[in-house]
């Protein structure tokens, strides 16, 4: 690489970074999802703006580049699941089982159901993209209409300083379950891509290579994990421990490449492994993986996913109404469904359902998988990023609504009994700071 190639591909992560903190930064200020912010840089540099002002030297830049923005752009994907599965241990409670159970089984599970029943009559060529089919198609709608985001969702929470709340306990609960379930339909759905003839004997070894990488990945790999960090021998966990948490990542991910396996499902698996409850080893090494992965990838991940949409070309108006709203009104109704089953009524229901409904990350990176392994059409992909951001930013104002008018997120005449002595909630009811 000359020094002039290097210095274009300095300016472009120049211009992402920097837009990308400053509108996440500005958006953060307003209370608003950080990610809509990233989304929005790469939507002002790229070709939806400034390519359609005539500034074809970034894009042009950006082409004769793009190994090292898609491996940038990958990297960033992987350590947001690696983190995000650390984060998923360390949010996860046992506290509020039936209430969690109920929201899971019936509020997820019927989106999702739904989009598997229904998806064979919705989906249609506008949807597919190179790689597409039949399956793999019903199986992101139906993955699109039931996922809820633990990051997003975490952050407007820790934004509204209501992250110590049980009502915040309740919705990162079952995020956690959904995120566990929908990533392995996901990886399922990117190893049946672009398998025109689905070869009986393939796909049943794919899906059983992953839901046994799913298996061992929650409850074997784990605890090995767990005596190889106390191990006498493991030198490097106790002199270079960040290294050794990022060298656990990429072992994760070779062995899923290896297999077939989504490499965006094993990070998530990875970071799941690493934290553990009874003894939160390499909090620091987290923290530090954190830091630099929030301050330049993760960011740089989300400006390039807005980089990609074409909202010239690739956006369909007619797409995006239909179904944002219709997602929207399967997602809440099922929620309220499983919240009366629960217990709750009026006002919880309503918090819980709108809540819930945001996709946040996690949309967006279905979307980013989908259409980068060709499942997806550029219309499709438009659309899921759209409908992820939409719905975040209706969860966060509604949530800052309730709370600025003083009333409760959760009503505790309004919940039936936990079978859980510490679920039952010390306070009457749970208001904003």
């Amino acid at each position: 690489m000359s020094n002039s190639d290097l210095t274009q591909v300095l300016l472009i992560f120049l211009l992402l970074t920097a837009l990308a903190q400053l509108l996440g930064y500005a958006f953060m200020k307003l209370r608003q999802p950080k990610v809509v912010g990233e989304i929005l840089a790469g939507i002002v540099l790229g070709p939806a703006l400034l390519g359609h002002l005539h500034a074809e030297w970034l894009l042009s830049a950006a082409g004769r580049n793009s190994s090292i923005l898609n491996f940038v752009y990958w990297l960033g994907l992987l350590l947001l699941m690696f983190l995000s599965g650390a984060e998923t241990q360390q949010l996860f409670s046992r506290e509020e089982r039936r209430e969690v159970g109920w929201l899971t089984i019936v509020g997820t599970g019927i989106p999702f159901v739904l989009g598997l029943i229904f998806g064979g009559k919705l989906i249609s060529p506008a949807l597919a993209g190179p790689n597409g089919n039949r399956l793999s198609l019903i199986i992101i709608l139906a993955v699109g209409v039931a996922v809820t985001s633990v990051p997003v969702v975490s952050k407007i929470f820790a934004d509204l300083k209501i992250l110590h709340t049980r009502f915040a306990r309740l919705v990162l609960g079952v995020a956690v379950l959904e995120d566990i379930v929908l990533w392995l339909a996901l990886a399922i759905a990117t190893a049946l891509a672009g398998k025109g003839a689905l070869d009986s004997k393939e796909i049943s070894y794919h899906l059983a290579t992953t839901f046994a990488f799913f298996v061992l990945g929650l409850t074997v790999l784990p605890r090995v994990i767990k005596r190889l960090n106390k191990a006498r021998f493991n030198f490097l966990a106790r002199h270079s421990p960040a290294g050794y948490t990022l060298i656990i990542l990429l072992a994760y991910c070779v062995v899923a490449g290896a297999l077939g396996v989504s490499l965006v499902f094993a990070a998530f698996l990875a970071g799941f492994a690493v934290v553990h409850k009874k003894r939160r080893l390499f909090a620091e090494s987290l923290q530090a993986i954190g830091k630099i992965s929030f301050a330049f990838f993760i960011p740089v991940y989300f400006a390039i996913v807005g980089f990609k949409l074409d909202l010239v070309r690739g956006f369909s108006l007619w797409m995006v109404l239909v179904f944002t709203l219709g997602t929207c009104v399967v997602k809440m109704i099922s929620v309220f469904l499983a919240g009366r089953f629960a217990g709750f009524r009026g006002l919880d229901l309503v918090n819980l359902a709108v809540t819930t409904n945001a996709r946040g990350g996690p949309g967006i990176v279905l979307a980013s998988v989908a259409f980068d392994a060709g499942i997806i059409s550029p219309r499709f992909y438009t659309t899921l990023v759209i409908a992820a951001v939409v719905t975040s930013q209706i969860a966060g104002a509604w949530l800052e609504y309730v709370l600025h008018k003083g009333w409760p997120l959760l009503s505790a005449m309004g919940t039936a009994p936990s079978p859980l002595p510490s679920a039952s909630g010390a306070q009457p009811a749970e208001n904003g700071p």
